[in-house]
């Protein structure tokens, strides 16, 4: 009796594992393609495959399967000198869209954003009463109708929200007087999301602004909030409420914070500070009264004493964390400007000495008012650009 022949690598009772191998590395490729055109919007093909390490064909291959889902769309890149003309890869206008969510302590908004981040169908609502049944019930009403006129492009949600965030439960809003408030879906069926407004913004400036790096995001807007993101992952501990920098012992002990504690940095630097330091009665809007003070020579005083607790929070932070670049966002930039020496020397003053000697540097952030959104829509893709994400997308096109 002859021996049996080994099986070759070709043999067809080998080729069902190969091919599903085969198959896992295209989505794969499929999938860190997608994330390159959402960090690099307009990079063009042949810069793509040398990013993702793979040949001018695979990367072809992988493109044109793309293009065929509505995942990304082709445009001739503009001449370059010698060398095959190739192509610029972009939103698909008929792709995956995230219904995101800026809800705020007057106020809302909300806004459709593509895979190239851009925001686009926005709608905005102040708070008839601020019970969070009856806000949410607007912003659902928003979010419902974003969704019919989208139809199934919608596939995830993403709240930012101006209050401290644990997984889907809103613990605290203390302008808005809520605590332990559950957000129930938006949309049924679709993932959703939910995040600290601070956080969210942080996370597109660093993702936007400063790929790659680590970030110290510090924003004033109603207190002082703020995100340390490493390498474009905001770093939000166990439960999703890190990040609340407001409620740092930076302030003065004597005073007590709407959260519970006494001393908060929270309420050391916004308009109800000034207010305070200026003997008159906490502001139904802060923001607005810090903007005012910014600008009026009667509360020199009072704005110079926020931007020094400012300057020395943020060398406290910086001692902590070591960042590469600390952004500073809502009011903080103009607080700031409004102050700028008595925020250097607060800040120059809190530093170690090897810091001092070599800063991070201070940088306003580009954003603007859109960074929630913008944030809020980063959240989002990150759901839905996963293997099952586009797996379902996929399943709904073919069929």
């Amino acid at each position: 009796m002859q021996p049996e022949t080994p099986a070759s690598p070709d043999d067809s009772t080998d080729r069902p594992a190969k091919v599903g191998r085969a198959e896992a590395a295209r989505w794969s490729g499929a999938l860190d393609l997608l994330k390159l055109v959402r960090a690099r919007p307009g990079i063009t093909r042949a810069e793509a495959a040398r990013a993702l390490h793979v040949g001018s064909g695979t990367a072809t291959e992988i493109s044109a399967r793309l293009r065929a889902l509505d995942l990304i769309a082709e445009r001739p890149a503009p001449p370059s000198g010698r060398g095959r003309p190739t192509s610029t890869l972009h939103a698909h206008p008929d792709g995956p869209l995230a219904a995101v969510v800026d809800l705020r302590h007057a106020d809302w908004r909300v806004a459709v954003a593509d895979l190239e981040g851009s925001l686009a169908d926005t709608a905005t609502g102040r708070h008839a009463a601020k019970a969070p049944e009856r806000v949410f019930a607007d912003i659902r009403e928003a979010v419902r109708a974003l969704a019919e006129r989208h139809g199934g492009r919608v596939r995830a949600v993403s709240i930012a929200t101006a209050g401290t965030v644990r997984r889907s439960t809103i613990v605290q809003a203390s302008v808005l007087g809520w605590r332990d408030v559950e957000v129930e879906p938006l949309l049924p069926g679709v993932p959703q999301a939910l995040g600290n407004d601070a956080t969210l913004a942080g996370l597109a400036e660093a993702r936007l602004s400063h790929p790659g790096k680590t970030v110290l995001y510090l924003t004033i807007e109603v207190g002082i909030g703020g995100i340390f993101v490493d390498e474009g992952r905001a770093v939000t501990g166990a439960t999703g409420a890190g990040g609340e920098f407001g409620h740092l012992p930076f302030g003065d002990l004597a005073v007590p914070c709407p959260c519970g504690a006494r001393g908060c940095w929270d309420v050391a630097v916004d308009g109800r500070a000034a207010a305070r330091l200026l003997g008159e009665p906490e502001p139904e809007d802060p923001r607005t009264y810090l903007m005012e003070a910014l600008v009026d020579p009667d509360a020199r005083a009072a704005v110079e004493e926020c931007a020094e607790v400012l300057g020395r929070g943020a060398a406290g932070m910086v001692n902590a964390l070591d960042p590469e670049v600390v952004s500073l966002g809502g009011l903080a930039p103009e607080l700031r400007r409004a102050a700028p020496a008595s925020f250097a020397e607060a800040f120059g003053t809190g530093l170690m000495g090897f810091h001092r000697e070599s800063p991070p540097p201070l940088l306003a952030s580009a954003l603007g008012p859109d960074a929630p959104l913008l944030g809020a829509a980063e959240a989002a893709f990150d759901m839905i650009l996963t293997e099952n994400g586009v797996a379902a997308w996929t399943e709904e096109r073919v069929s």
